[in-house]
């Protein structure tokens, strides 16, 4: 049973039908397992041990539909989606202690495929960060090198399946905080297209740049996952009523005369030399496979940063208004009118990144500078987006590096805002565009995983998972694996 964390979704799903294991087995070996690895890696800030092993005996009673490969399958849960009875503190102070009455649409998503929900993992505070080092909880560690960050702001989501706690989980994705993560554990990670799957039921950062995506160790269990989540949703203005294919369908490795375009800006400076050299050996990879492979520009990639930096503080100003020491969460006692109620909560409840991110937004919004900032910001906005547009004319897939480095030490950059917010420029345009991007392992460098980045047309998910795929089978890259899963890692 020990090996159990270790196989796909379908070789999970097989052993469930063919009565090899019940759904109560593998939910025991997973909380097992999560005991075993959890003082090393400090992924999950709450788990649903009792919750999810009743949902195991029910399904194994109701037995495992063999045509859903999901049924009876142990998810994990980034900590800003909102789930009923479970605690959701969006790793921040402000909300330790507060218990949703309600799910979020993919909540009800998850259960309608009969997985199973594990845990809610760590993260960064309110998803701003990229370290998962802003927690008010605990500090979570790459499951390849337990001195590194895992990446964040969906840290612990990474880390937790690159360290076989769990097969599959959920993360959260504003800037990057899906891919970047992915890239430095070394698994697949999907920020799909905006709109493709609802935000009802996420806790706000920046709205119109989040979206939640699946985060998995193969391209195939990812394709499953997403399919299961996606869909229109009429609690969320956002949601798009496009069809969700079967992204797991058809996945044949043939990507003969695909057409990948390679940004120049991508492999441009302050990009490590491993990182670079791993990227350009994916592009062989890809020409070997019978696709075109060339350099392009994206001209206003390089004011990225500084666009998403003004519109995501902006908006997170303005989502962040709700917690006020009022309705839910924290409460300061160090109170004696209605206005210390307000001030001191927050003082005390939002950590310094948080406060950070509010003071930026609140004075781009501010009478003097919306002009001259947040206006601006959305300008270029469109530029950055046309830019897409002209290179999708004409190519299937942009690939690039998820970031410029491999993961950096725990404590190494988190006094340097800049740095931190440097981190994000491959993967932040993506998300100003609304376009969809995945993450996946392509090598290593330095000991330490390299993450190739795949950026698609609006809602062509299913052309980048097939590239993926091929990726995947034409190399062994996904199955080098940390010491944590007995790998030759660090």
């Amino acid at each position: 049973m020990t090996e159990l964390y270790n196989r796909s979704l379908e070789e999970l799903h097989g052993m469930l039908v063919s009565k090899e294991i019940t759904a109560q087995d593998l939910m025991r070996a997973t909380f097992e397992r999560i005991k075993e690895t959890e003082p090393e890696i400090e992924a999950f800030i709450t788990l649903n041990e009792e919750k999810a092993l009743e949902l195991a005996k029910a399904l194994d009673e109701k037995g495992i539909d063999e045509n859903n490969v999901l049924a009876g399958i142990p998810i994990g849960i980034k900590d800003n989606i909102v789930t009923k009875d479970l605690l959701t503190t969006a790793a921040s102070k402000i909300l330790y202690n507060f218990d949703p009455i309600y799910d979020a649409t993919v909540m009800d998503k998850v259960y309608q495929a009969d997985m199973i929900p594990v845990g809610k993992l760590n993260m960064d505070e309110f998803a701003m960060g990229g370290s998962t080092e802003t927690s008010y909880f605990k500090k979570t560690k790459n499951a390849w090198d337990h001195s590194k960050v895992p990446g964040g702001s969906s840290g612990g989501s990474a880390a937790a399946v690159a360290a076989g706690q769990i097969p599959v989980s959920l993360g959260s994705d504003t800037g990057g905080s899906i891919r970047q993560p992915a890239a430095f554990n070394g698994i697949v990670g999907m920020k799909p297209t905006y709109g493709r799957v609802s935000r009802f039921g996420l806790i706000a950062f920046a709205s119109s740049l989040d979206q939640i995506g699946p985060m998995t160790r193969t391209v195939k269990d990812n394709a499953l996952a997403l399919t299961a989540i996606s869909g229109y949703d009429e609690k969320d203005g956002t949601s798009s009523g496009v069809s969700v294919p079967n992204f797991a369908e058809g996945l044949t490795g043939d990507i003969k005369g695909m057409k990948i375009a390679l940004p120049t800006e991508y492999l441009g400076e302050g990009v490590a030399p491993g990182v670079k050299e791993a990227v350009l050996k994916a592009a062989e990879t890809f020409r070997s496979l019978g696709a075109t492979v060339e350099e392009v520009s994206l001209p206003h990639s390089k004011y990225g940063v500084a666009v998403y930096y003004i519109i995501a503080s902006s908006e997170a100003s303005s989502n962040l208004q709700r917690f006020d020491g009022i309705r839910f969460g924290y409460r300061s006692e160090n109170v004696k009118n209605l206005e210390d109620v307000y001030v001191n909560s927050r003082s005390e409840g939002f950590g310094d990144e948080v406060k950070r991110r509010i003071m930026l937004g609140t004075f781009s919004l501010s009478a003097g500078y919306y002009d001259a900032y947040f206006k601006k910001a959305g300008q270029v906005r469109t530029l950055i987006k046309q830019d897409f547009e002209k290179v999708f004319a004409d190519y299937d897939l942009i690939i690039g590096p998820s970031s410029p480095t491999v993961a950096f030490g725990i404590g190494e950059n988190i006094n340097d805002p800049i740095t931190m917010y440097m981190s994000d420029i491959l993967t932040i345009p993506v998300n100003l565009a609304g376009l969809p991007g995945m993450s996946i392992p392509a090598g290593l460098s330095e000991g330490l995983p390299v993450g190739l980045q795949l950026i698609g047309n609006y809602f062509e998910e299913k052309t980048m998972y097939q590239a993926a795929y091929a990726f995947e089978q034409a190399t062994e890259f996904h199955k080098q694996q940390p010491a944590i899963l007995g790998g030759q890692g660090e």
